[in-house]
């Protein structure tokens, strides 16, 4: 007497299962999505394009950040002057921030970026859509606040001297890198707060030039 066997489910070809992988991974990778944590638009969550090297600060550590910058974001100028997805100067404008001046080279993430101060109506938000290197020599206004996220792979020894230069007295500079980036502050930068965990690296000088 013969038993008949169960019936299985057809096998998927191997190469279509790895395209159907790599198909949900693309569109799994295809936007961002940061939550800003805290002042008037806690909670909101916005896109950001997938961009190659855009890496918003993670909200863990936006919150050590504006737990050390608490008193003195009511009113401050700002400039995040890596932007990307604008997690910085977005937070820094939720939590009372006057003004905040992006810049960003990257067209899409530039316009991402417009796309999400409209929304919020974030009218104290302006973007340069340049690189850095090129954006500092132009602007004449003066930061109370700087953050700088550049990419992990990006020395900014050779920017400091502009970034000084348009830096208030007593101006605060974050600066978050990787721990294997060397990085030489000037001398009148002097060293407020530092935090070191896993691959990040976060360091907030205030600008002293009479010291």
């Amino acid at each position: 007497m013969s038993r008949k066997r169960p019936r299985t489910a057809p096998k998927k070809p191997q190469n279509a299962a790895r395209q159907g992988s790599r198909q949900a991974l693309t569109k799994a990778t295809a936007t961002g999505q940061l939550r800003i944590i805290g002042g008037q638009w806690r909670s909101r969550k916005l896109s950001f394009p997938a961009v190659d090297g855009l890496r918003p600060t993670g909200d863990r550590w936006r919150e050590t950040l504006f737990n050390w910058l608490a008193p003195v974001i009511p009113g401050a100028r700002c400039l995040d002057a890596f932007a990307g997805s604008g997690a910085l100067g977005l937070e820094a404008l939720s939590r009372g921030a006057a003004q905040c001046t992006f810049i960003e080279a990257n067209p899409q993430a530039a316009r991402a970026l417009q796309s999400n101060m409209a929304l919020l109506s974030a009218e104290g938000g302006k973007i340069i859509a340049q690189s850095a290197e090129t954006a500092l020599t132009t602007i004449s206004d003066r930061f109370d606040i700087v953050f700088l996220d550049p990419p992990f792979a990006m020395n900014i020894d050779e920017l400091t001297e502009k970034i000084d230069g348009i830096c208030s007295d007593q101006a605060l500079i974050y600066y978050e890198k990787s721990p294997k980036m060397p990085f030489s502050a000037p001398a009148h930068w002097q060293l407020e707060k530092h935090k070191q965990s896993g691959q990040i690296d976060a360091c907030l000088y205030c600008v002293n030039r009479a010291a």
